[in-house]
């Protein structure tokens, strides 16, 4: 069973940064694919970003392309999603969750087995 608790989100204006946190325990992080993902009020829950347990294959929303990086240090269990440029578009719960490389697509959130509780992140104009 793992656990995953994300920090560091915030209110921030418009073109601002922020950097998300996930923590994992209770399993061997190194195992799995990490995934970002963003949930807007009364909207499905989106992908953002997601990259293997070795971070040698990325892939990003084309929302967040070019804004948004993820990345990973297996030594401290620790999963990042930079956020950068950011618009108030990008306003949500941002969760991170985990995934066994199973061949099942990381784009799908019922494809994940472990998730935090989310973070929210509101950018003003």
């Amino acid at each position: 069973q793992v656990q995953l608790v994300e920090s560091g989100g915030g209110l921030v204006q418009a073109g601002g940064s922020l950097r998300l946190s996930c923590a994992a325990s209770g399993g061997t992080f190194s195992n799995y694919f990490m995934g970002w993902f963003r949930q807007a009020p009364g909207k499905e829950r989106l992908f953002v970003a997601a990259f293997t347990d070795t971070s040698a294959i990325t892939s990003y929303a084309n929302s967040v392309k070019g804004r948004f990086t993820i990345s990973r240090d297996n030594a401290k269990n620790t999963a990042y999603l930079q956020m950068n440029s950011l618009k108030p578009e990008d306003t949500a719960v941002y969760y991170c969750a985990a995934k066994y490389g199973d061949g099942s697509s990381w784009y799908l959130p019922g494809n994940y087995l472990y998730w935090g509780q989310g973070t929210q992140v509101t950018v003003s104009s």
